[in-house]
Order: C-alpha cells, then structure tokens, then sequence
C-alpha cells in the first residue's frame, strides 16, 4: 500500500496501477525468460519519435491551416489518448496516433495565433522547451525532490485547471464565462502564469514516471506510454505559452 501513489499524476495517461499491474502480467516467451522491460533510454527514443511525426503534421497544417484540421485534431488526439489510457498495450499505435493528430491541432492553431503576433511562435516554441530543460535539470539534481506530497499538490492543482476548463468549455454554450480566463490584463496574466506553472510541474512527474517504468520493469510498450504523456504535457505547456504571449501582447 505505500508504493500506492508514485504514478498519480493527474497526466491522463499516468497511473501506477497501470504500470504494476502490466509488469506482474508481462508474458514470458517459451524459454521462460521474461520478454524485455521499459528503460528510460528506449523512452526517451519514443518521445523524438513521437515529436518528430507532431512537427510534420503540425507543419502541414500551419501551411494549410483550417478549423477542420484543428477540431479533427484535436478530437482525434483526445480519443487516441483515452485509448491508450484504458488499453495500454495499444500505446505503440494509439501514442503515434496521438502525436499526428495533435499536430493537425497545433499547426492550424498556431497559425491563428501567427496572425495576431509576429515571432509568437517562435517564442512560444522557445519558451517551452526552456521549460522542459531547466524542469529536467531541476528533476536531476534533485532541486525539488518529487515527494508524494508534491505529487498530490500538482494532481491537485490539475484536477482545478482542469475543472475550471470545462467549466468555461460547457458555459461557452450558455453565454457564460469565467472571469479573467481568457482576458487580458494583469488578473488574466496572473491567472495565465499561474496555469504554466502547473503544466511545467507537471513534467517533474513525468521525468519521474520515466525512472518508475524502468525501475519496476514495466514491459517495453510502455516507453510508448511513457513517451505519450510527456507529449501530452508538452502539448498543454506550448498552447498556455501561446495564450501567454496573446494576452502580453493585448496590453
């Protein structure tokens, strides 16, 4: 029962159970010996590949934007993502199928944003890989131990963010808002730094589930799950940047 929450981190494609459960059952081949584990190297092997088919189809769809591509993608990314998140082993197909189709998304988003600021890509791309190498750094040396207390503090933060989302996604329909969200100014800049400090927390657990997959010898598909909710959290932390650097460039 200690080992109960190192995985749960509020990434939709992150849980322990998942993990221990699929290297209990990881099946033997006929000499008995086990079939081979995740290891941070081959997970990290699956995040380049799964950031190199978002950035060709995200640049596809930067040239040839349209709300099309960015609502399929976006739907299609979601629907890849429950897949994986209840049906793991499938993460070798449903983790590139993600990765297509959320650059469909990005691409026709970032083009809308292109035209309301020059450079707002460039910096946004910036901006958040800076934060995916000094977050790495923080996790190496050890600056901010990734305790069950930080882990429950950012799944809770998550969990807010993610209702507050919603919240505005479903009030949308009714004329309703929430305030300061999608604003300008300084509550709106606020509220706006806040929610990519979440998201660049956010990678302290997955660098963290990185080392778990290796150390309980979770089966090799798992470095595509792995490598998914990285992608995912990469993902959420370059749109908060591009909705940042809109609401700076308001004021």
């Amino acid at each position: 029962m200690a080992n109960k929450s190192f995985f749960e981190s509020k990434n939709p494609v992150m849980n322990e159970e998942r993990f221990i459960q699929s290297a209990q059952t990881m099946s033997t081949n006929s000499a008995g010996v086990l079939t081979e584990t995740a290891t941070v190297a081959g997970a990290v092997n699956k995040t380049l590949i799964l950031f190199s088919i978002l950035l060709l189809t995200s640049a596809a769809s930067y040239v040839m934007p349209s709300s099309f591509l960015m609502i399929s993608g976006a739907v299609g990314g979601l629907i890849a993502v429950l897949v994986a998140t209840f049906k793991p082993h499938t993460s070798a197909v449903s983790a590139p199928v993600y990765a297509m189709f959320e650059g469909l998304f990005l691409g026709s988003l970032s083009a809308a944003f292109a035209t309301m600021m020059d450079g707002i890509i460039v910096q946004a791309v910036g901006l958040t890989f800076g934060t995916l190498f000094t977050m790495l750094v923080i996790y190496k040396t050890g600056l901010i131990p990734v305790t069950e207390k930080l882990k429950s503090g950012i799944v809770m933060a998550t969990g807010a963010v993610f209702v507050v989302y919603l919240f505005s996604f479903v009030g949308s329909f009714f004329g309703m808002t929430v305030p300061y969200l999608h604003e300008g100014g300084l509550m709106g800049i606020g509220i706006s730094v806040v929610i990519i400090g979440i998201a660049a927390f956010n990678l302290l657990l997955d660098f963290d589930n990185f080392d778990k997959a290796q150390e309980h010898g979770a089966p090799k598909y798992m470095e595509w799950f792995c490598a998914l909710g990285l992608m995912v959290t990469l993902v959420w932390l370059y749109v908060e940047f591009l909705r940042l650097l809109s609401k700076l460039n308001r004021d």
